[in-house]
């Protein structure tokens, strides 16, 4: 599925006060369920020896799909393109590799 796609079709199950109105929800949503794929990765670093089994990366990654509703729904609130974004962030990374900027601190290096 692509990124376009997706954020259409992730916003249909959209249903929350302020809907296309606001930020507010979608930004402290994915703070909440990014703090829950921190937590299930916790979890595998204390209690099984930070080794990924099969069950703990089925867990992670339907967190993980959360944080992405929850980024699609933001991205929309904000009149942004997921896609539009994710191309950028490659193009940016690209060039920090090509002029060995990838390391180091801050946005514009």
């Amino acid at each position: 599925m692509d990124l376009k796609k997706y954020q259409k079709e992730s916003r249909k199950t959209a249903v929350y006060q302020g809907k296309n109105k606001s930020y507010v929800y979608p930004m402290m949503g994915l703070a909440g369920e990014t703090g829950e794929v921190i937590e299930k990765i916790k979890h595998v670093y204390r209690d099984k020896n930070n080794k990924f089994d099969a069950e703990s990366k089925k867990e992670i990654a339907k967190e993980m799909g959360d944080v992405l509703w929850y980024l699609a729904q933001l991205a929309t609130e904000l009149g942004l393109s997921l896609d539009k974004i994710a191309t950028e962030n490659l193009t940016k990374l690209q060039s920090r590799k090509k002029r060995k900027k990838i390391l180091g601190r801050g946005d514009n290096r």
